[in-house]
């Protein structure tokens, strides 16, 4: 197989040009091509006719060159102290941190999502992130087991190998250091497959990783999910796949993967309840709330907090406040300082929400507490979608089951405690949840009860590093983010026993 020549990376690009900036893929240390040389615009959800970059479109031959590439790197990787590989990523992380403000400047082109309220604290965590593993680095250790003095039994913890990571678009950075620094500190090598809508901050994160990291310890292809990822998830080399995005999509890679008997976790979607007890209707609640609906990232969050329970004592006085707190929001250029909710992604999604609405709207009996639609200042030619709130839903309608993707939230009343938890565990996700009340044994005893891998109390924020990070049924399973996520995710055990006599 001829492999396309190398080129070296500029500083970084100005997106700013008239021009798009022409990306390659970074397998074995150098940048290449696609053996195909077919390429992919990338279009900014700012502006459909504006094509920001050209990349790639790697298919099974790309991707079979990443996974030879990432092998061949694995036995040193794996065998390297572990200091070593922390020193790696801490230099990455010194290098990001000069870098955030022009890595959240681009994502907000790239992804659509507002500068001030996603894009900036995403590239802050993705610091974090490297810094919180290579804190990690020598946790890789295994245990002893007294069983004598004529005889040793321990354990050893070691990487799976080489490693495919597949991305979602609405929060690259994020997703990719839910993975990316976890398996390389515990000594695996990876091939991370970036979105093909929103490819730029994965290709420029890779150029930093690699100025530290040896040549196929980490390898990042493009190109579309049925091409290329398909062939990762297929790959005999590949020992581990981590995927993030729709159960649907996921549903598929986990039966694919395990017909090889490869190593999977998923992160997929959710529909997650948000539960506010009648002791809690105070401002203070209905900011956290707000922060639960990730109306600021345009509902584009699995996380979502898009079933909204009010206590029936509280509905009506909740409801105004939290309308009157979103009408505040501002929707516009995600670039702009000022702007509290940006674009969505492509227009395929834009009418996807559409068209969940249009169905919630024609339902029998359906309230509409806020609809900013007709306010919106900004319009073509971006994806902007202002906020809606309807209300009388009915949890067996389609927009309280199942997952929008967009700025859409849907109100629920409730009675008794029985009946909420019965309401929000009636869904076949379970990703997160949000239960606020002041009675903190209420509160408890209710998140106790969900069935959400991951329940917030009295809070309604993102994900911190170092907490573990999944979700239970159809929300997907294995935990990421976290010592725990790390050693489950990354390594397994290997048991060794000595006759000493």
């Amino acid at each position: 197989m001829t492999t396309p020549p190398t080129t070296q990376r500029p500083p970084f690009p100005d997106f700013g040009a008239a021009e798009p900036r022409d990306y390659r893929m970074l397998i074995g240390g150098e940048w290449v091509t696609a053996v195909a040389g077919e390429t992919i615009e990338v279009i900014t959800p700012i502006d459909r006719h504006r094509v920001i970059a050209r990349t790639p479109r790697g298919r099974a031959e790309d991707a079979d060159r990443a996974v030879t590439a990432a092998r061949a790197a694995y036995p040193a990787w794996s065998r390297a102290v572990f200091t070593d590989r922390q020193r790696a990523l801490l230099r990455i992380a010194d290098d990001l941190e000069l870098m955030v403000e022009d890595l959240a400047r681009l994502t907000s082109l790239d992804t659509g999502n507002a500068l001030r309220t996603q894009a900036r604290p995403e590239a802050e965590l993705l610091v974090q992130t490297f810094r919180y593993f290579a804190g990690l680095a020598g946790e890789r250790k295994g245990v002893t087991l007294p069983t004598g003095d004529d005889a040793l039994s321990y354990t050893r913890r070691l990487p799976l190998g080489v490693v495919a990571g597949i991305l979602p678009w609405n929060s690259p950075l994020l997703i990719a250091a839910f993975k990316l620094p976890a398996a390389i500190v515990s000594g695996n090598t990876l091939v991370l497959k970036a979105a093909e809508d929103a490819p730029t901050t994965i290709l420029e994160l890779a150029e930093v990783c690699q100025r530290h990291l040896p040549p196929g310890v980490l390898n990042v292809l493009t190109g579309y999910g049925p091409e290329v990822g398909e062939a990762l998830v297929q790959h005999p080399g590949v020992d581990k796949v981590s995927f993030t995005g729709s159960t649907a999509t996921g549903s598929g890679v986990a039966a694919r993967a395990g017909q090889r008997l490869a190593h999977v976790s998923l992160e997929l979607g959710g529909k997650s309840p948000c539960v506010v007890f009648p002791d809690s209707d105070t401002d203070e609640v209905v900011d956290q709330v707000l922060l639960a609906t990730r109306f600021a990232r345009q509902g584009q969050s699995c996380t979502s907090g898009s079933r909204l329970f009010l206590h029936e004592d509280v509905h009506d006085s909740f409801l105004d406040k939290l309308v009157a707190k979103v009408s505040r929001l501002r929707v516009g250029d995600p670039r702009e300082e000022t702007s509290d909710i940006g674009c969505i992604i492509n227009e395929r999604q834009w009418q996807r929400v559409q068209g969940y609405l249009d169905d919630g709207l024609a339902q029998e009996g359906v309230g509409v507490a806020y609809d900013g639609r007709s306010a919106l200042t900004v319009g073509e030619p971006g994806f902007y979608h202002a906020p809606v709130i309807l209300t009388q839903v009915a949890n067996d309608w389609r927009i309280a089951r199942e997952e929008i993707f967009g700025p859409v939230l849907s109100v629920l009343r409730w009675r008794d405690e029985d009946e909420v938890v019965r309401m929000a565990n009636d869904s076949h996700y379970g990703l997160a949840a949000f239960v606020f009340s002041r009675d903190i044994g209420a509160a408890l005893r209710t998140a106790h009860r969900i069935e959400s891998g991951w329940v917030q109390v009295n809070q309604g924020g993102g994900q911190q590093v170092g907490q573990s990070y999944g979700g239970m049924k159809a929300s997907g399973q294995g935990r990421e983010f976290s010592l725990e996520g790390m050693l489950e995710g990354f390594t397994q055990i290997q048991q060794v026993n000595v006759r000493l006599t």
